[in-house]
């Protein structure tokens, strides 16, 4: 749901005068930086914005770093205790800004969404599906 959500966003918020950030929490036993469903919110919002993320994205900033480039898409990264998993993705303008975000609280939601999508995908034809298709967004 978030994914389409960040798409549909980047899609109507400009990249001049809309800057995306993308936040992202784990456990501190999580060995990936950015969190696949980070990246996976970045592809999004680079499709939104009809680039690709390789061309716009920066991964964390240190230093003196200089000003942000239009339609430049950040990561960051968070490694702490036992969180489960939350993600957020801003779209900040000047006075504004418009934040989606998901908190997973418990592991066992990602085996019942498993579970929800065997159950739809019971029957159909054989295919690449995604969850976008189980949820109705595709």
């Amino acid at each position: 749901m978030l994914v389409g959500l960040v798409a549909q966003a980047a899609r109507a918020l400009p990249a001049h005068g809309w800057d995306i950030e993308i936040l992202e929490a784990h456990h501190n036993r999580k060995i990936d930086a950015p969190s696949g469903t980070a990246l996976m919110l970045g592809e999004a919002a680079a499709e939104g914005r009809g680039v690709s993320l390789s061309s716009v994205e920066r991964r964390g900033r240190d230093g003196i770093t200089g000003e942000r480039p239009p339609g430049e898409i950040g990561f960051a990264v968070l490694r702490a205790g036992g969180l489960v998993g939350e993600h957020s993705v801003l779209f900040a303008a000047a006075e504004e800004v418009v934040t989606l975000s998901h908190s997973a609280l418990d592991r066992g939601m990602f085996a019942r969404g498993a579970l929800a999508a065997a159950r739809w995908i019971a029957g159909r034809a054989p295919g690449e599906y995604t969850m976008g298709d189980v949820l109705g967004l595709a």
